[in-house]
């Protein structure tokens, strides 16, 4: 390889990676304006509904109403308590389950999400992984990949918020992992599992795998804490996580 060639393509390298570190740095500099901007405010709206910041973080979110709850555990007690609704902006696809990679269908399911999953450099503005599939999705053969919760509006299997709404989802959740709480659940159903929604969904394709779901659904509006979810026999189980 000729010298000039060499030069040339040393000087790409170098000028791509400081593209890269001075795109990271932006990144991190814009998570520091918004950590600035709304900690303040995030911190007075829990104080008003006694909760902490950096307490432990549970989600369910609901496709049908388009609607993202966010509870946090209450002060030395297992139980959570309702914070606030976000409204979801888009999601893509029906009501059931995503089957496989490219069918653009968002989850129903139980997940868990770590630090690792946290993307704070998301193309999306701000983004976390639900993990999808989880070990029942995977026995069953599921397949797909990057299924989040994240800014933009734009979903293609995922769960869109406006950019407003996921920065506080997204500090709320961080601070909650950062306090030392090593993951959070989030919950997706299709819709509120209501008695009287599972009568007018009733005879659809997904009845059996609804009425799993509702289980899991019906343990935390009786208990208010969160279950430990396995699965058995190609359905979830779920007993106390305590």
């Amino acid at each position: 390889m000729n010298r000039p060639l060499i030069f040339i393509i040393t000087i790409f390298c170098l000028v791509s990676m400081i593209t890269l570190i001075t795109s990271r740095e932006s990144m991190r500099k814009d998570l520091d304006e918004i950590r600035k901007r709304l900690i303040p405010k995030i911190k007075e709206e829990l104080e008003e509904k006694g909760l902490d910041l950096g307490s432990k973080v549970f989600i369910r979110i609901f496709k049908e109403e388009k609607i993202l709850e966010l509870w946090l555990q209450e002060n030395e007690k297992k139980t959570f308590r309702f914070f606030k609704s976000f409204p979801i902006c888009n999601y893509s696809g029906y009501l059931g389950p995503k089957l496989q990679e490219g069918d653009l269908q968002a989850p129903e399911g139980f997940y868990s999400v770590d630090k690792s999953r946290m993307n704070p450099n998301s193309k999306f503005h701000l983004s976390f992984n639900l993990g999808f599939p989880n070990s029942l999705e995977s026995d069953l053969g599921r397949t797909g990949s990057f299924l989040m919760v994240h800014g933009d509006c734009v979903s293609t299997g995922c769960f869109a918020m406006t950019n407003k709404w996921i920065e506080e989802i997204y500090l709320i959740a961080e601070a909650s992992l950062e306090s030392g709480h090593h993951s959070f659940d989030v919950h997706s159903f299709p819709f509120r599992m209501s008695a009287e929604k599972m009568e007018r969904k009733s005879n659809q394709r997904w009845q059996l795998f609804w009425e799993n779901l509702k289980q899991g659904y019906d343990w935390f509006e009786s208990k208010k804490t969160p279950p430990r979810v396995d699965h058995k026999n190609k359905m979830y189980t779920f007993k106390d996580a305590f």
